[in-house]
């Protein structure tokens, strides 16, 4: 009889908290995994309380997915070496930015031959540009990382809404396995091989979905953001076929949740876009934004932009992007937002 495999969600903010009341869920009900699900807390005191008391008593998050009861079975932990020791499966759902710093934390205190999954929506800074997550997690861990990307707006996933998900998977044991942990009938998977690229599609799309905020800022209108979301789409295909040189890229990963519906729903729902249009309206700095409507998440779409841009730099490739281009020089070059109308005129995808 094969031993049960436990689980530990490393992230507990809106999204890490609704993964944990799927797999809380399947985990209580399928024999193949121990009933308990650790989830790692970055400890906060709410109304003189601590975060993981009020979780592990009333089985809420109240700062992060407040009305929504997560199984009792899902235990919060503040220690994260006492979190992740043990477990089988590694979710690691955190803000991109700490995601060196919480492996190096979580260095020789995992199992060996622990199952890795990322669901960060973000890139790593490398030596020539953008590094996936994913990369990060293998290197620094030395454990296999699959990753699962999708049109996953984490409060309709804790409702229940219908959804679909894609998981990048290379090796088809552990995608089986992580198929079981994560999907119900309301959380659809669908399983792929080119793992990277369904990575890629995580980061790029909020690239464009910055894009589509400078439209809804400057009143452009549905038409300009549906021109804005397919000839984003355009260049996210196109820079998956640079940087995935070494490894297929076909169309198909793209018409996958973690691809055309992930990029829909960003440009017209995500936390990029919102700040992105706020940035057009009010002129305050993309910092001053993240602080003042985020609730202490972090945006994405801006500092992947930048590693982006050196990539294309590096390979003398900007002109044949210029939608990530504008993005990145409006952001960070002092480029007038109003501009950014010119990228879609003269794009290349046009000739």
């Amino acid at each position: 009889m094969e031993p049960l495999r436990r689980v530990c969600v490393v992230g507990s903010g809106n999204w890490g908290s609704a993964i944990a009341k799927i797999v809380g869920l399947n985990a209580g009900r399928n024999p193949r995994f121990d009933p308990t699900v650790t989830l790692w807390v970055y400890e906060e005191t709410i109304s003189g309380r601590k975060l993981t008391d009020i979780i592990n008593t009333e089985h809420e998050n109240v700062k992060y997915l407040p009305g929504h009861k997560l199984p009792q079975n899902v235990v919060a932990v503040a220690d994260l070496a006492e979190a992740v020791s043990g477990a089988d499966v590694l979710l690691f759902v955190i803000p991109h930015q700490f995601i060196s710093r919480v492996c190096d934390a979580m260095r020789g205190r995992i199992k060996p031959d622990a199952v890795g999954l990322s669901l960060i929506k973000g890139v790593d800074e490398g030596p020539e540009g953008l590094k996936l997550i994913s990369q990060v997690i293998r290197e620094k861990l030395g454990i296999s990382v699959s990753v699962l990307m999708g049109a996953n707006i984490a409060n309709e996933v804790a409702e229940e809404k219908f959804c679909e998900t894609t998981i990048g998977c290379k090796d088809k044991v552990h995608g089986t396995l992580l198929k079981e942990l994560m999907q119900t009938d309301r959380f659809r998977v669908t399983v792929v091989e080119e793992a990277d690229v369904v990575e890629i599609c995580g980061a790029l799309k909020n690239i464009v979905a910055v894009g589509a905020g400078f439209c809804d800022g400057l009143n452009f209108g549905d038409n300009t953001k549906a021109a804005v979301i397919r000839l984003g789409l355009m260049e996210m295909i196109s820079f998956a076929r640079v940087f995935c040189s070494a490894g297929p890229v076909s169309s198909s990963t793209f018409l996958q949740s973690c691809g055309v519906a992930d990029l829909i729903t960003t440009c017209y729902a995500g936390r990029n876009r919102k700040v992105a249009e706020a940035f057009a309206k009010t002129g305050k700095t993309l910092a001053e934004l993240e602080k003042e409507l985020l609730n202490g998440q972090k945006l994405q779409g801006p500092a992947t932009s930048s590693e982006v841009h050196l990539i294309l730099k590096n390979k003398n490739l900007l002109d044949k992007f210029p939608l990530f281009t504008a993005v990145y020089e409006i952001c960070y070059e002092g480029r007038p937002v109003h501009q950014f109308i010119s990228c879609l005129q003269n794009h290349p995808a046009h000739l």
